[in-house]
């Protein structure tokens, strides 16, 4: 019983303390999101060039978009012309980091990770996209012979569309009138959210709802790793390079967030992992899991698939190694945040930590909440359309 009270206290002291850092990314990324258009990455991403793989790293690295929200994002950008190596540039760098995971990384781990992570994402993201296009080079002529011979469509392509009469659904109204029509859009109009709205609503719904469940998992098996895990059990495998092998083989099958992958690393580092062998986890962790290789093998080839894979790895390993070497040499341990670290704030600072993690739990409830009543009211509309 005393150590569920344990882990139970684990939890909610790592929550307290990457709950406003959390909420301050998820504010930026709603920003961002709703000033960053899509059409912007396509029309820097066309090219195999290094300075088109370097676009899609930096523009990337920023963007609120996480494992899961980079796979449609990424297939949507490479059928709108994007090149193998940019896509691959993208896939890697945006995922990697972002501005959620970079305030997450300052509060749980510390200046350096936060310093250390986008640069990182960076460099690696720039260095997968040239291996890409050096050594999937073939496959990428082939490639453009076939579109040259056969002009590229896009789903979003300007084409004339022939009016059609809409059919009403069992749910829908069966009379409509082009009045009625052209009054709807006009109220729409009127009716549409403010800038400020959008943003709140994209941080607070989806791109939460998108990190949510991984960032609950990963506070919870943070928790339990610093509640039951012995530090001899991670620390036996050293500081070489089979430590930083077991941790990229641990986080490539994961379908974990950056921000979600933090108060892992925490744990990791809590067990007496180096700085260096975690950031090979928080490298290859979000950067790679099985949907977006099935998305690359299908979409790119398994020749691109096989440099993706050995491009994140060894670059992880890479910079596992430099941040292990830059640690030592320059004695920067001082800026790694450590567990004991987590209740150092005064009344005033506690305070604000309290009341971010009770507004975060909130929203995370209503996200609960509203998942629960769509299902029903689906279930619901379902019954009354096939009975």
């Amino acid at each position: 019983m005393s150590d569920i009270i344990l882990l139970a206290q684990n939890f909610v002291a790592l929550f307290v303390e990457s709950a406003p850092w959390l909420l301050l990314g998820l504010l930026v990324a709603g920003i961002m999101h709703e000033l960053v258009p899509v059409t912007f990455l396509e029309k820097h991403m066309g090219s195999s060039s290094v300075g088109s793989i370097s676009k899609a790293a930096i523009i990337g690295a920023p963007l609120p978009l996480c494992s899961c929200g980079v796979i449609p994002a990424a297939l949507g950008l490479r059928r709108s012309g994007a090149s193998k190596s940019s896509t691959i540039s993208f896939l890697v760098s945006t995922p990697e980091t972002g501005v959620d995971s970079v305030s997450v990384s300052y509060a749980l781990l510390g200046p350096l990770y936060a310093i250390v992570r986008p640069i990182a994402a960076i460099l690696s993201a720039i260095y997968a996209g040239l291996m890409v296009r050096f050594f999937a080079q073939q496959d990428t002529k082939v490639e453009q012979l076939h579109q040259s011979d056969h002009p590229r469509s896009s789903c979003c392509a300007s084409q004339p569309v022939p009016e059609q009469k809409i059919t009403p659904s069992c749910c829908a109204s069966e009379k409509s009138h082009s009045h009625d029509d052209e009054g709807a859009t006009s109220r729409a109009k009127v009716a549409r959210p403010s800038k400020v709205k959008q943003v709140f609503a994209y941080a607070s719904g989806q791109l939460l709802e998108d990190i949510v469940v991984w960032l609950l998992i990963g506070l919870a098996l943070a928790a339990a790793i610093k509640t039951w895990v012995p530090t001899d059990f991670l620390t036996q495998w050293g500081d070489g390079v089979i430590a930083m092998l077991v941790m990229a083989l641990i986080g490539i099958p994961m379908y974990i967030c950056a921000t979600a992958s933090t108060p892992l690393a925490v744990g990791f580092l809590a067990a007496g992992l180096s700085p260096g062998a975690v950031l090979v986890f928080l490298m290859a962790g979000p950067a790679t899991n099985v949907s977006t290789m099935g998305m690359i093998k299908q979409e790119m080839g398994a020749r691109t698939l096989a440099l993706y894979l050995f491009s994140v790895i060894s670059a992880s390993i890479g910079f596992g190694y430099a941040l292990n070497y830059l640690v030592s040499f320059f004695s920067l341990a001082s800026m790694i945040k450590t567990q004991s670290e987590v209740h150092e704030h005064g009344a005033n600072v506690q305070l604000i930590y309290a009341l971010s993690a009770i507004l975060l739990a909130g929203l995370m409830l209503r996200l609960g909440v509203k998942k629960l009543q769509s299902y029903r009211q689906n279930q619901r509309q379902h019954s009354a359309c096939c009975s």
